[in-house]
């Protein structure tokens, strides 16, 4: 007998599925969020430096996230690397490492923008007060810098927590791929499951992001005040 469809969502364990890939999606974009953001820093800050090929390499690095679709690098990752490096890495290790390094090559160039939009006479008044480079990037360059990025930085991480969807495509089981999974087993009995499990999903999505968003909005809306 068909139902409407919403049953599938509380049918046996299906509700904590959800929730358990939804925690999936969540450790593997805030892990990858904390580890592209120390390496971020320090790439944005060595783009600040004067060597040209130092430059030009970081730039590269950031380049090819940009023009190589995330995917590719997933694919690229998890099915050249292991068998060419002879390492069993797993698709959560491998998500990780790659959302990482994106996130690194995006946040690194948000540091150099913001540190490089200084004014320079901040710059040149702390050098004639004495400063040294540590206290002029403690107490001058990086607390303006950090205002300037943070908003684009919570922008970032709203889109790497919607991109992380694609794990699913090297075997990550996450809150999509169980979407799919409990679709496939019900769809018999309610045809209209996957409005409803997929409803659910974005609901899940949405609750992780919308806070997100409005803190970007207002950091942003209150530095400009």
């Amino acid at each position: 007998m068909q139902n409407s469809g919403i049953e599938v969502l509380f049918e046996g364990s299906n509700f904590e599925r959800l929730l358990g890939g939804l925690l999936v999606t969540i450790e593997i974009s805030f892990l990858s969020i904390a580890i592209g953001t120390l390496l971020g820093i320090l790439m944005g800050l060595l783009r600040t430096l004067e060597s040209k090929p130092l430059r030009f390499l970081l730039r590269l690095y950031l380049e090819t996230f940009r023009i190589i679709p995330i995917l590719v690098w997933l694919y690229v990752v998890y099915f050249s690397f292991s068998p060419l490096l002879h390492i069993d890495i797993s698709g959560e290790a491998t998500s990780v490492l790659v959302f990482s390094l994106w996130g690194a090559a995006e946040i690194g160039d948000l540091v150099r923008g913001a540190l490089q939009s200084m004014p320079k006479h901040q710059v040149e008044s702390a050098r004639a007060l004495g400063l040294s480079s540590i206290q002029l990037y403690r107490h001058i360059l990086i607390p303006q810098a950090v205002r300037r990025m943070l908003p684009g930085m919570i922008n970032l991480a709203t889109r790497m927590i919607k991109t992380t969807s694609l794990v699913v495509l090297i075997g990550v089981i996450e809150v999509v791929k169980i979407g799919q999974q409990i679709i496939e087993l019900g769809v018999i009995k309610a045809p209209t499951a996957s409005v409803w499990v997929y409803g659910f999903i974005f609901i899940l999505y949405f609750s992780v992001c919308f806070p997100l968003s409005k803190l970007s909005k207002r950091a942003e809306t209150r530095w400009q005040n």
